[in-house]
């Protein structure tokens, strides 16, 4: 097999792109064309507000990035991530290029295993996941330009050997600290992380574990936590307050900006941040949220 390894300086040009921050967001993958309008305005404002990427939650395709980088002139955009069992390369590989033709060098085409319970096709998902990055390879979709959802040390590594790096769901700067381990520092390590902008104790962590509830019901994200030390008690009744407050940034600015800071500090490159409002609406686009978290950033 020829090198499949993005070369170290793509990965360099790829995290000067992306900044130091992004958001996280499924509304900004909706496919209702009564929000597209929405959606462009949305992406336009990130891009000023000084965001680098744009990262689209759900299994999204390339097609759903293409209204946000019509909307915009430097955002990277990426799926975060794009189930292999949804999407077949082909498609994935047809959709990168036209795209990289239009837009060239800001779609990221985030890849992942997804979950059992989610898909019937779901078998030896590593094995799956290395024959479609084969399928991309022979279709001409560059290493460089691919990050992979990856939790485990198996998974870890074949973002370091195959892609640009990866972009890990749900995890704590202490999974950080033993993904940039793994990778190297060539790599891109960008983590997602669920940001609840109150300072209540109580109500932010209400709203973390309604949010997280779900989450703790698939395997791939408790093992994970099992994994780092956390215990079966912690991973029950939505999640004690210690995984809420390993998983998620709450709390006045000066809390924020700290849990935001452990994760660069731990070997983050980039951070994907994730308004978590407590609406119950997963989909909304929190452009005030996105405000001020922008401002609290860069304060």
């Amino acid at each position: 097999m020829s090198d499949t390894t993005a070369p170290l300086k793509e990965t360099a040009a790829l995290k000067e792109k992306v900044g130091r921050y992004g958001v996280w967001s499924i509304g900004l993958r909706s496919e209702d064309p009564t929000r597209r309008g929405e959606i462009a305005e949305a992406a336009a404002e990130l891009e000023e507000l000084g965001y680098g990427a744009a990262w689209l939650g759900g299994s999204s395709a390339p097609g759903n990035a293409a209204p946000l980088l019509e909307a915009t002139s430097r955002l990277v955009v990426g799926t975060s991530i794009q189930s292999i069992w949804q999407h077949d390369a082909e498609a994935s590989a047809a959709g990168f290029t036209e795209l990289e033709a239009s837009h060239p060098g800001r779609f990221l085409l985030g890849l992942g295993v997804s979950h059992a319970r989610a898909t019937e096709q779901y078998r030896r998902p590593y094995s799956a996941l290395v024959s479609y990055l084969d399928d991309l390879d022979a279709a001409g979709v560059p290493a460089g330009r691919r990050v992979l959802a990856a939790l485990g040390p198996r998974t870890l590594r074949l973002a370091r050997d195959r892609a640009a790096g990866a972009v890990p769901y749900l995890v704590t700067p202490e999974h950080t600290a033993q993904a940039r381990e793994i990778l190297g520092e060539g790599p891109l390590l960008a983590p997602e992380l669920k940001v609840v902008l109150d300072e209540d104790p109580d109500r932010a962590r209400e709203t973390s574990r309604d949010y997280l509830a779900m989450y703790l019901e698939l395997p791939n994200y408790t093992n994970n936590f099992l994994r780092l030390g956390f215990t079966e008690d912690d991973v029950l009744h939505g999640g004690s307050d210690r995984l809420v407050d390993a998983v998620f940034a709450w709390g006045d600015e000066s809390r924020i900006r700290t849990r935001v800071e452990e994760f660069r500090a731990a070997g983050a490159d980039h951070m994907a941040l994730q308004i978590v409002t407590g609406t119950g609406e997963r989909d909304e686009l929190p452009r005030e949220q996105w405000r001020r978290l922008a401002d609290l950033l860069n304060g």
